[in-house]
């Protein structure tokens, strides 16, 4: 269980640091992109945790070179900057989580926490979950679709295992901010319907029959129609 820290405050590095090993965790850490991105390539981190203003390249670089090099590994940013527009940018960049400075640890913790939960939702003891196509080995953390591997986030993984676990049953939006993000949900974020529409496009768009539905006023369902 090892986590990757890239961060340039030295203060705030050393207090994460210090946090997550007394929690037990193995830590590496950088003090700019360009090292974060070498040791995040190289090795195999249980989650990863970037601020965003770095040296060399910046956090949301960071994501996106990890994602498009095939790192899943679960990225939570760190940043100053709190708008909606900031935290749909760092999501759109591969990010699974965001969040604020300051912070307090224990927020961290529980972020992590919800990142590296391995079973949501029902207990379930088949390591592959199905509907129509579409195929999740629980084991491999992998998705496939007519045969196509589908790249996921850890997040958007965690997102799509919830629903199929649970396929058929019209899932809300505060039940997924409880169970997927951890949080109380807010009304005043579209932070799960930017997530929902990253999953649809990788899931449902090129393939038929559409999987992943909206229920308008109601929440999400996933099911074969027709």
């Amino acid at each position: 269980m090892k986590i990757l820290v890239i961060e340039d405050e030295a203060k705030t590095l050393q207090l994460i640091k210090q946090g997550l090993e007394e929690q037990q965790w193995e830590v590496d850490v950088a003090y700019d992109g360009l090292i974060g991105l070498q040791l995040a390539t190289c090795n195999n981190y249980t989650l990863i945790i970037s601020d965003i203003i770095l040296p060399g390249i910046s956090g949301l670089e960071l994501c996106r070179e990890l994602r498009a090099k095939g790192v899943v590994s679960p990225i939570i940013l760190l940043t100053a900057l709190s708008t909606t527009d900031d935290k749909i940018i760092g999501l759109d960049a591969g990010a699974d989580d965001y969040l604020t400075k300051p912070f307090e640890f224990r927020e961290l913790m529980a972020r992590i926490r919800a990142l590296t939960r391995r079973n949501i939702g029902s207990i379930q003891t088949e390591n592959l979950l199905k509907i129509a196509d579409l195929e999740i080995d629980l084991d491999a953390k992998t998705v496939t679709r007519n045969g196509k591997e589908i790249t996921l986030t850890a997040k958007e993984f965690l997102l799509l295992e919830y629903f199929v676990r649970h396929q058929g049953r019209v899932i809300s939006k505060v039940e997924l901010a409880e169970k997927i993000w951890d949080i109380t949900f807010d009304t005043g974020t579209n932070v799960i319907e930017v997530y929902i529409n990253f999953l649809r496009k990788k899931i449902d768009k090129d393939f038929e029959p559409k999987l992943l539905h909206t229920q308008i006023g109601m929440g999400y369902v996933m099911k074969v129609v027709g």
